[in-house]
């Protein structure tokens, strides 16, 4: 197996585990994350984001589907499913995660889903009917970020 494959592998590992201290060493200083919810985090603020996620997500289960790297990167799609805490709303969403490195660590990391699938489990008929429209996106990402940055604030 190759190193950048074992990397993830180990990354997902601590994520089904929730160890996001272990998640975050598998991130070089320079990291930048996207998502479509997060759109870019760079440094501390990717691992913090998980701390977050998983600080709130009391029931999320994460699934390794198929992991694969190379030379040249990784790849993984993974499956998480959880109840969304501002709704009470089952979620299981299905991401593909395209990763770089640098230094034998994780450089950059973007995670792709659908926003629309997402926002119609997460927040019902109301996403399902506006989860493509851009406000309902921008709102999500706005709220996202606040909440990023009061639990960055707590944290000291």
């Amino acid at each position: 197996m190759h190193p950048h494959e074992h990397l993830i592998r180990d990354f997902y590992r601590a994520f089904a585990a929730r160890d996001t201290e272990a998640m975050a060493r598998c991130y070089h200083p320079d990291i930048a994350f996207s998502d479509p919810v997060f759109p870019m985090l760079h440094g501390p603020d990717a691992g913090d984001m998980w701390r977050m996620l998983l600080s709130r997500a009391s029931d999320l289960v994460v699934t390794l589907d198929d992991a694969s790297g190379d030379a040249e990167g990784a790849r993984a799609a993974w499956t998480a499913r959880y109840t969304f805490t501002r709704t009470g709303r089952p979620v299981v969403n299905h991401v593909h995660a395209l990763m770089a490195f640098r230094d034998g660590l994780i450089v950059r990391h973007y995670d792709s889903f659908s926003f629309w699938r997402w926002s119609g489990q997460a927040l019902g008929p109301a996403g399902r009917v506006l989860g493509w429209l851009p406000p309902l996106k921008w709102k999500v990402r706005k709220d996202a970020e606040r909440a990023l940055r009061t639990f960055q604030s707590r944290r000291g």
